[in-house]
């Protein structure tokens, strides 16, 4: 009765996701509009292109893997999109002990729809109570993956119309960048945002966009990097 009491209400969670995500998401629009372009520009079919939106729901390897078809086999398509994912394998590992506490049907659905920004909210609220973390993932996910497919679809729709002036290809450098800005506190997740973002800029003018891969790539190893050096100091001062 007592720990019902202290439980924040479950619509306190959504109202904080809300406001949370939103804010967050407004990096990732320009990239999901140049994804659409993209799509309209590969020898893919639209159909198939904007099925990896619902399907991954990951710019850099959706981009990678899109604008990659037709001019690199498919086997090197599918490994560049691996690769810009494997970061998610630290991400799963952070979030396991979190979606012990779950349902099963939340342990199957929540990481389809994990990506770096509802990796980084929802890290926030990992001492939460299970059921409040759960509606807190959800709403924050949802609006993520809701917006994803509309920017998709914006760009598929009005892509063609937008001046090269406005130089698009910067975008998903926008978002790395609008990662730290908009609220990523872990000094790992800050550093492996940073990197990319710096080496995506640096490496904008490559074919292909394989600037993606290589300044994905470059922020998971400094990411990991930061991390491992993290762990390294917390051993070493509960050693001392």
């Amino acid at each position: 009765m007592d720990s019902a009491k202290s439980s924040p209400p479950l619509s306190l969670a959504t109202k904080q996701a809300v406001s949370d995500a939103i804010p967050l998401f407004i990096p990732a629009f320009p990239f999901g509009f140049v994804l659409g372009l993209a799509i309209t520009e590969s020898p893919m079919p639209n159909a198939v292109g904007f099925l990896s939106s619902l399907v991954i729901m990951a710019g850099a390897a959706q981009l990678a893997l899109v604008t990659l078809v037709g001019t690199a086999s498919v086997f090197a398509a599918m490994a560049a999109a691996i690769v810009i994912n494997a970061r998610h394998l630290m991400y799963s590992a952070a979030l396991a002990p979190l979606f012990k506490a779950q349902p099963r049907w939340f342990r199957w659905l929540g990481p389809v729809m994990l990506i770096d920004q509802v990796f980084a909210l929802s890290m926030q609220h990992a001492e939460d109570e299970p059921d409040y973390f759960r509606r807190y993932y959800m709403v924050t996910a949802s609006i993520f993956f809701i917006g994803w497919q509309f920017v998709t679809i914006l760009g598929m729709a009005f892509g063609s119309f937008v001046p090269e002036s406005w130089q698009l290809g910067y975008a998903p450098a926008v978002m790395f960048t609008g990662l730290v800005i908009f609220g990523l506190a872990d000094r790992p997740g800050v550093v492996a945002a940073v990197v990319g973002a710096m080496v995506c800029f640096a490496t904008i003018g490559l074919p292909n966009r394989v600037g993606l891969l290589i300044g994905a790539m470059c922020g998971v190893a400094a990411g990991y990097a930061a991390e491992t050096i993290a762990e390294r100091r917390t051993v070493a001062e509960a050693v001392a």
